[in-house]
Parts: C-alpha cells; sequence; structure tokens
C-alpha cells in the first residue's frame, strides 16, 4: 500500500486517541467527580470511548480491493491500544496530566 494511500487513516489515529477517547474520558471523570483517577483507570476509560468508534473502523466492504486498508486499519488500531496501554501516547498522557491538574 503507498503512502498517500494511507494518509488519511494515520492523521485520524494520529488524532482520535487524544480527542475522541481523551475527551469523553475527562468528561466521564468529571461528571462522576473522580478528580484523580489513576493513569491505568484513565488509559482504560480512554480506550473504551475509542472502542466505540470500531463500527466506523470496520465499515469498508469486503472486497479485494479494499483488504490491503482494512489490514492497516486493523494494524495500527492494534498499536494505537497498546500505546495507550503503555502510556506511549504523548497526547493522551498530557490529557491525564492536565486533568488531574486543573480537573
Amino acid at each position: 500500500m503507498r503512502n498517500d494511500e494511507r494518509f488519511e487513516i494515520e492523521r485520524a489515529f494520529d488524532l482520535l486517541p487524544h480527542i475522541i477517547g481523551s475527551s469523553w474520558a475527562v468528561i466521564w471523570f468529571r461528571l462522576n467527580k473522580n478528580k484523580r483517577p489513576t493513569r491505568e483507570e484513565y488509559r482504560e476509560k480512554v480506550l473504551e470511548y475509542l472502542k466505540m468508534i470500531d463500527p466506523l473502523l470496520e465499515s469498508y466492504p469486503e472486497d479485494e480491493e479494499f483488504s490491503e486498508m482494512k489490514k492497516y486499519i486493523k494494524s495500527r488500531k492494534e498499536e494505537e491500544i497498546k500505546k495507550i496501554l503503555l502510556g506511549q501516547n504523548p497526547e493522551v498522557e498530557k490529557r491525564y496530566d492536565r486533568y488531574v491538574d486543573y480537573g
């Protein structure tokens, strides 16, 4: 697969964890009056919300012309999940720090 074919998916995975996952997680913790979740609790909540977009990530047809893209999406999703769980997504970690520091 050419780089230009996966560019938009790469950008989406660069943004989705902190735009959707972290934003929704912060709102959940704030409304539940939990100002100091552990990093692990926060990461799990981020993933909980991020996984809600699975139907979108799986929406391309099973046609041959989409097979490489679907494989790439699956591998990139698995990579992002691993990075979040290991604390290796700097944007998610930054938003956790901001939340526990400023609520």
